[in-house]
């Protein structure tokens, strides 16, 4: 939603930013309230009195309620107008002259920063769920993991991906963080492919215990504040290998333990702990590897910012040889159905 004292200049906004989003515009200095609860707010108000003040923030209060982010476009004096942003209580602020390309960026990034109450709510639940098991020295079993599995299986499918991972991305423990937007996003694959509730629910279990290895990593290199050493990593690649031995005696599947050992090994045989190639690596494995891949890349790092998802997916999709290319680019609508039902019959096997 656009609020605006130009509805003119805001029109002209809202068709610079593409049919790919809807813009409701919304004059400041209507007497109606805003027609629509939006998922975006964009402040696009160059007088900004003490009238449009106390109406911007009378208007703010309700429509910011379900935790819309909010975009403030600056329009002539920049130190003045970052003051009435922080006033405001802006998440971020743009020069009202910046390129539309740039514009777009913003707003998919604060989208993204954004999530439901209801997300919110979930992602709490499944990080103490997971605090309280996989990281309190508790034994990991098959019982846990169906449990913290269906728990974000019911939050991608009420809430849908996006809110999932921005409601994870706000969690400061990285590892915490990463296992369960892996979890998610394998979730969200399962749902895109068509996979039978039995398959959807391995997957997505296989993807929340991939990482518990790390559990056993020392925190001065998995916490590291910056890029590992050679020797560092040399340790931390052993989070393989060392989840696969804590979970081989505890009733998990070999097709779960697959995953936990071999979700870095490569199609070309590049990957690791056992340089496995093409044969030899499940579609379980395949299918968590490129989760993980892209849920790493769209983290935010020490040493990096957060990608976007179409840089991401833009990486993921030129690892040509790596990952499973037909995995990568699962056509969409019907075709992608068929993708599914192929891969849950190659499952079952």
């Amino acid at each position: 939603m656009l609020i605006s004292d130009d509805l003119s200049r805001s029109g002209r906004l809202a068709r610079d930013l593409g049919s790919t989003r809807h813009c409701s515009i919304h004059d400041l200095y209507a007497e109606v309230e805003p027609a629509v609860v939006p998922d975006l707010i964009i402040g696009d108000v160059a007088q900004l009195t003490s009238d449009a003040i106390v109406r911007f923030k009378r208007l703010l209060k309700p429509v910011r309620a379900a935790g819309a982010p909010f975009l403030f476009l600056i329009h002539g004096n920049a130190a003045r107008a970052e003051a009435q942003a922080r006033l405001l209580s802006a998440d971020d602020t743009l020069s009202a002259t910046s390129a539309i390309e740039l514009m777009r960026e913003t707003i998919e990034q604060l989208q993204d920063q954004g999530g439901s109450a209801i997300a919110t709510e979930l992602a709490a639940a499944a990080r103490l769920f997971f605090v309280q098991t996989f990281f309190s020295g508790r034994a990991v079993t098959p019982e846990l993991a169906s449990t913290g599995a269906e728990l974000v299986m019911r939050a991608v499918q009420q809430c849908g991906i996006r809110d999932w991972i921005s409601a994870v991305r706000r969690f400061d423990e990285a590892t915490q963080q990463h296992c369960l937007i892996v979890a998610g996003l394998s979730a969200a694959f399962a749902i895109e492919l068509g996979l039978h509730d039995f398959d959807s629910s391995r997957l997505t279990k296989a993807a929340l215990v991939h990482d518990v290895g790390k559990t056993k990593i020392p925190l001065s290199i998995l916490n590291k504040p910056g890029r590992l050493t050679e020797p560092e990593m040399t340790v931390m690649r052993m989070h393989a290998a060392i989840g696969y031995e804590m979970l081989v005696d505890s009733g998990f599947s070999q097709e779960v333990l697959q995953v936990v050992r071999s979700h870095h090994e490569m199609l070309d045989g590049s990957g690791y702990p056992d340089g496995l190639r093409a044969p030899e690596i499940p579609d379980l494995v395949r299918l968590v590897t490129i989760c993980d891949i892209y849920g790493a890349l769209i983290e935010r790092r020490p040493y990096r910012p957060a990608m976007t998802g179409r840089e991401a997916y833009s990486i993921v999709q030129s690892m040509t040889g790596r990952l499973d290319a037909d995995l990568v680019n699962v056509p969409p609508g019907d075709n992608c159905l068929r993708s599914g039902r192929r891969l849950a019959r190659r499952l079952r096997y």
